[in-house]
C-alpha cells in the first residue's frame, strides 16, 4: 500500500539524515550518512558539499521511483551560519566555507564604528561578535581575500535555502537563517541591515516558511520548502503542541534557554551574557541564552570518579537526596562560582565532602543554580510563561529537573520526541501536503515533582 509522506533532510555537522513522516506524522523511513569533511582552497576544514549534492539527489529519485512512497512535501533544517555563493547561472561558486574558519582582524576594521560601535551594532542585530559565526561577516571576508570569486558573485543564500534550491530551483530566503546571529538583521526597524545596502549586497527578500513549490520527479508531483534553520525548527513542535506560554531548554554539551514569548527588545547587559534573539517560523522574536552546562558538569564528573575512584558511569545511578539537599543549602558556591560565561573550570577541593554523592548533588546544586541566571536572562519582566519543557540529557536527570521546579516555581516537564528538529520542519509543511486537521502531536511529557525545600538564588 502506497504511503503520502512528507520528507526532511536534516543536516548537521556530523550526521546526515533523511526521514519520512506519514500524514499523521509519524516517522516511517528514516537513514543516515556521515560524510568525511573536505578542506576549502585555504586548506581549512568544510563540509564536503559535493558529496551531500549527490546525496540529496539521489534520495529524492529514490523515493519519487519508489512505489511504497507517495511524496508529498520535502524540507530541509540544517545550521543557517553557513553561506553559499551562486554566480548568474546559478551555479556554486565556492566550497561552503566552515563558520570556525578564523576571522583575519582586518576583514572588520572599522566596520563596527561605522554602525554606532561593536555592542550597539551587536544588539541592533542580535549578534555578539563571532567571527565567521556571523554569517554576514563572511561576505565582508569573501570581498576582501577573494575579490575575483566576489565580482562573480550574483546570489546569496543560507545553507538552508541552498540546499531548497538544490531542489526547487527557487531563490529564496526566509527569517529563521538570518535572524540567528547573522549580523544581517535589523531587529530594530525589522528589515535587512544598512551595511548591507551601503555594500551594495543585494539578499533575497524573506519569505514565510510555509511557502512552497511545486516541483515534478519521475511522474509524482511534490511540494519544495524553504529550508527552515535547525534551532527554530526544534520549536516547531512546541509552539503547535502547546496551549501555555513556555521557555525550552535544550541540554547537552550547551544548554539553550529558549523563550518566544518575550518581545522585549536585547539589552547590551543581556549581550555580554550570551543571550541573543533569533526569529521562530512566525517571524517573532525568540530571546535566547546559553550555558555551557554539559561541558562543565562532564570536566567535574571526571575529576569526581577519579577522587572518589569510581566508575564513570556512576553518576548515572545517583538518586536525589533531599538530606543531602539539606545540609548543602545555603553553602557557597564550589563549582563555577556562579560563572555563566566562559569554558574554564574553576578548582574544586573535593576533599570538602563525605562521598561521591554528595560531591554529585553540590555539582548539580551549583550548575542549577547558575543555570538560573540563564533562564533569568530570557524572562521579561512581566514573565507571561507558566511552563518550562527540557529536551536532551539532563531531561534525565532527577536531582536537575526536581531543582529545576523548585527554584523556578514554574511546572517543569521532561519532554521526550525523537528528532524534534525534523519533526518541526515536517510541521511547517503539513497544512501544503495534507488536507483536513492537523494531528495533535505528543510532546512525550513526563510532569516534574518539586523539592520540598526553599532555596535562595
Amino acid at each position: 500500500m502506497t504511503q503520502e509522506v512528507i520528507a526532511i533532510f536534516d543536516i548537521g555537522k556530523t550526521n546526515k539524515k533523511i526521514l519520512l513522516f506519514n500524514q499523521q506524522l509519524k516517522r516511517i523511513f528514516q537513514e543516515e550518512q556521515k560524510f568525511g569533511e573536505t578542506s576549502d582552497e585555504d586548506g581549512f576544514p568544510c563540509d564536503d558539499i559535493e558529496k551531500i549534492e549527490d546525496w540529496i539527489r539521489t534520495m529524492i529519485h529514490q523515493i519519487t521511483g519508489n512505489q511504497e512512497f507517495d511524496l508529498k512535501a520535502v524540507n530541509i533544517a540544517t545550521y543557517g551560519a553557513s553561506l553559499v555563493y551562486l554566480d548568474s547561472k546559478g551555479q556554486r561558486l565556492t566550497p561552503v566555507y566552515n563558520y570556525l574558519k578564523p576571522m583575519p582582524e582586518d576583514v572588520l576594521t572599522g566596520f563596527y564604528e561605522r554602525y554606532g560601535g561593536t555592542e550597539e551594532f551587536s544588539r541592533n542585530t542580535a549578534s555578539p561578535v563571532l567571527g565567521m559565526l556571523n554569517s554576514g561577516m563572511q561576505i565582508l571576508w569573501l570581498k576582501k581575500y577573494k575579490p575575483e570569486v566576489f565580482a562573480k558573485v550574483h546570489t546569496i543564500l543560507h545553507f538552508p535555502q541552498y540546499l531548497s534550491y538544490l531542489i526547487s530551483h527557487e531563490i529564496r530566503s526566509e527569517y529563521t537563517s538570518i535572524g540567528c546571529h547573522t549580523a544581517m538583521w535589523d531587529f530594530d526597524h525589522k528589515c535587512y541591515h544598512k551595511w548591507l545596502s551601503d555594500e551594495e549586497i543585494a539578499l533575497p527578500f524573506p519569505v514565510s516558511n510555509e511557502e512552497t513549490t511545486e516541483i515534478k520527479r519521475n511522474e509524482q508531483n511534490f511540494l519544495a520548502g524553504t529550508g527552515i534553520h535547525d534551532s527554530s525548527s526544534s520549536l516547531v513542535p512546541y509552539l503547535k503542541g502547546s496551549s501555555d506560554p513556555f521557555i525550552l531548554i535544550s541540554t547537552g554539551t550547551w544548554c539553550i534557554f529558549m523563550n518566544p514569548f518575550n518581545d522585549e527588545p536585547l539589552t547590551i547587559h543581556q549581550l555580554k551574557q550570551d543571550a541573543l534573539c533569533y526569529l521562530s517560523t512566525n517571524q517573532k522574536q525568540v530571546k535566547s541564552s546559553r550555558f555551557f552546562m554539559g561541558h562543565f558538569h562532564d570536566a567535574y564528573v571526571r575529576e569526581m570518579t577519579a577522587f572518589f575512584n569510581k566508575d564513570s558511569e556512576s553518576y548515572k545511578q545517583v538518586r536525589a537526596d533531599e538530606s543531602i539537599l539539606n545540609r548543602l543549602q545555603g553553602k557557597p558556591f564550589l563549582f563555577l562560582n556562579g560563572k555563566i560565561t566562559g569554558n574554564e573550570c574553576s578548582p574544586v577541593d573535593l576533599s570538602v565532602f563525605s562521598s561521591f554523592e554528595e560531591a554529585y548533588h553540590k555539582l548539580i546544586m551549583d550548575l542549577t543554580l547558575t543555570g538560573m541566571k540563564s533562564l533569568q536572562l530570557v524572562m521579561q519582566k512581566n514573565d507571561i510563561t507558566k511552563v518550562i519543557y527540557v529536551t536532551g540529557g539532563f531531561a534525565r536527570n532527577e536531582i536537575f529537573m526536581r531543582l529545576l521546579a523548585t527554584l523556578s516555581g514554574k511546572s517543569v516537564f521532561a519532554s521526550d520526541i525523537d528528532n524534534a528538529t525534523a519533526l518541526g520542519a515536517a510541521m511547517i509543511l503539513w497544512n501544503k501536503a495534507f488536507p483536513g486537521n492537523e494531528p495533535v502531536i505528543n510532546l512525550g511529557l513526563k510532569k516534574i515533582e518539586p523539592f520540598n525545600i526553599t532555596f535562595k538564588i
